[in-house]
């Protein structure tokens, strides 16, 4: 025959599956269970026999604690001497009043290998902050010198463009005065280079002369102010020298910034 199921309204059910979170009812036999478990911890913690090291160690925090008795040779010496119980040490009772706590090594390292080890870690440490300083100030040269490389393109191709700009205006103003043949063959842009803008032909074309860019940009800038009182970067042809002079900030792009 099957054995009969649990009946889940029947009082031992109940009682079983009963709710023991904090804050509610405990059971009566759950909490008697509990009393009971606490108490055996107790009886087994209370006749468990220590270990020569925690006898040891209560002997010693016991003696530590109790005060010098005169049966003590040396504590009777003080006293004989006019010390009494409480009082500095020294003269004039500059010195201590407690005696020097005991530390007790409990590693198995000899003499000195705590110092040794500490020494150590703190060099580990030095060196690693001084790696990390190393490797930030190494980042931040890198950085400058990106930036520098970035800043000295750009001011190349500013003054690329300007020295186009000021060919292109030698070549009118020029052929406004019916000049036939430039001064010098670059002050002129030729009708290929006005039709082509890639700048590997361009820098081929200003390799072909002895003169940098900056140094035929200054020259060809001079020429239009002295010839044409006319300035790149302030597009403008001024009717006399003395206007040019006075409305004009200077002979250089920084000047007009």
């Amino acid at each position: 025959m099957e054995e009969e199921d649990d009946d889940y309204m029947s009082d031992s059910f109940i009682n079983v599956q009963q709710d023991v979170r904090p804050g509610l009812p405990m059971v009566r036999h759950v909490k008697e269970a509990i009393q009971k478990e606490e108490k055996q911890k107790e009886a087994n913690q209370k006749n468990r026999q220590k270990s020569l090291k925690e006898e040891e160690r209560d002997r010693r925090d016991t003696v530590l604690k109790s005060a010098l008795g005169n049966e003590n040779k040396g504590f009777a010496l003080l006293q004989k001497m006019g010390y009494k119980s409480g009082q500095a040490l020294g003269k004039s009772g500059e010195g201590i009043v407690e005696p020097i706590p005991l530390n007790i090594k409990t590693g198995r390292g000899g003499l000195g290998h705590e110092e040794s080890q500490k020494r150590k870690a703190e060099e580990r440490l030095e060196n690693y902050r001084r790696k990390i300083h190393m490797k930030k100030q190494t980042d931040e040269e890198a950085a400058d010198q990106f930036r520098m490389r970035f800043k000295s393109k750009q001011e190349e191709r500013k003054i690329e463009g300007d020295l186009r700009k000021s060919q292109r205006a030698c070549q009118q103003l020029d052929t406004e005065k019916d000049i036939k043949v430039p001064k010098e063959i670059w002050y002129w842009t030729e009708p290929e280079q006005e039709e082509k803008d890639q700048e590997e032909e361009e820098k081929d074309e200003y390799k072909g002369s002895d003169l940098s860019v900056l140094e035929k940009l200054q020259i060809l800038t001079a020429y239009l102010r002295e010839e044409h009182l006319y300035c790149i970067w302030c597009g403008t042809a001024y009717e006399e020298a003395a206007d040019l002079s006075s409305n004009c900030p200077g002979d250089s792009s920084a000047d007009h910034d």
